[in-house]
């Protein structure tokens, strides 16, 4: 049996500042959204600016590093949700809480519609797995009554991603929207018929 060993000395240091630059650049983005500086998260950090390329060598690695952070963040959010309805309204109260990422993933998104935008391989990837894990989710959901089942789960999955990111840009456009209900709304439609014409609702 071998032993999983934690990294030590200069290794275990990388790995620790690369965090640090990593959460302070959490932070300052959404502070501040894209328009935070690599001059502030390094002085969060304290360390220089030119110090922050050793660790991510442009500013689009250090932007999609953030994104990447923010799945993570949201998902948990999400996942402390009893039901499916639970979930989506947990994720969208995620992204009225944190406007300035949400501006850096609309605003990247948008523009990694290129192909040859930076971001590009990194958006096709991040829809194709969440797509992967939100349609063994619904499959299971169909399985245990949860979801309507007269739909592809592949379907419904792709369609969840659709109105989250759709959300996201109405309410940057005009946050009086009420995303979280939206989101509520839209999620119900997705529960079976009762057989009355009304879908289920989770109590």
């Amino acid at each position: 049996m071998t032993n999983q060993r934690k990294p030590r000395g200069p290794y275990r240091k990388s790995a620790e500042r690369r965090e640090q630059i990593l959460e302070a650049a959490y932070e300052a983005i959404d502070e501040h959204g894209e328009r935070a500086s690599l001059q502030d998260i390094a002085d969060r950090v304290g360390v220089t600016q030119p110090a922050l390329t050793y660790y991510f060598p442009t500013r689009d690695e250090l932007l999609l590093a953030v994104l990447d952070r923010r799945d993570v963040v949201g998902k948990a959010f999400a996942d402390e949700g009893r039901t499916m309805i639970d979930g989506m309204v947990a994720s969208t109260r995620h992204t009225t809480d944190h406007p300035g990422l949400a501006k850096l993933y609309v605003t990247l998104s948008a523009a990694a519609t290129d192909p040859e935008s930076p971001a590009h391989s990194y958006f096709t990837e991040r829809y194709r797995n969440l797509a992967g894990e939100i349609t063994q989710y619904v499959q299971q959901q169909q399985r245990d009554g949860e979801v309507r089942a007269d739909e592809p789960a592949g379907h419904l999955a792709r369609t969840l991603l659709a109105v989250l990111d759709g959300l996201q840009v109405q309410w940057m456009h005009d946050p009086s929207v009420d995303i979280a209900a939206i989101a509520e709304t839209f999620t119900r439609m997705l529960l079976p018929s009762t057989g009355t014409g009304e879908s289920e609702v989770a109590g």
